[in-house]
């Protein structure tokens, strides 16, 4: 399973990296050490975290914009049919749903936790893995 920094997290949550510490720090979302001593946030508690984050009591504000209709985020779900798929990924306070291949997901090794990019054009959403 992927794991984040502090950093990595929190851009991937929008906000700055005092931020998602201090949210590490009151037990929010929930970190571990590696061997050389760094913070780290599982891959699905984050994606837990980035939900429960957008849903909000209104609180937090994260600010957070996409540049040229990329949206860097983190997978929170994968459905597999047969032949289709659908992917929801949180980018910051923002949930983007794409319909794609099965094969397409299995190419791309997509997984809940991991980095991902929707990038949108028009009314079709394609995911990049990061």
């Amino acid at each position: 399973m992927q794991a984040y920094t502090i950093g990595r997290a929190a851009r991937l949550l929008g906000v700055s990296p005092d931020t998602a510490r201090r949210w590490a720090d009151a037990g929010r979302v929930a970190t571990h050490r590696d061997e050389t001593g760094r913070r780290l946030i599982d891959g699905r508690d984050l994606a837990a975290f980035s939900v429960e984050l957008a849903k909000g009591d209104g609180e937090e504000d994260p600010s957070y914009t996409s540049a040229r209709n990329a949206f860097p985020g983190i997978v929170t779900a994968i459905k597999l049919g047969d032949v289709a798929a659908q992917v929801e990924i949180q980018a910051g306070p923002h949930r983007l749903v794409s319909l794609l291949t099965r094969e397409a997901v299995e190419e791309l090794g997509l997984e809940v936790g991991m980095e991902a990019t929707a990038r949108v054009k028009s009314t079709n959403v394609f995911i990049d893995r990061a």
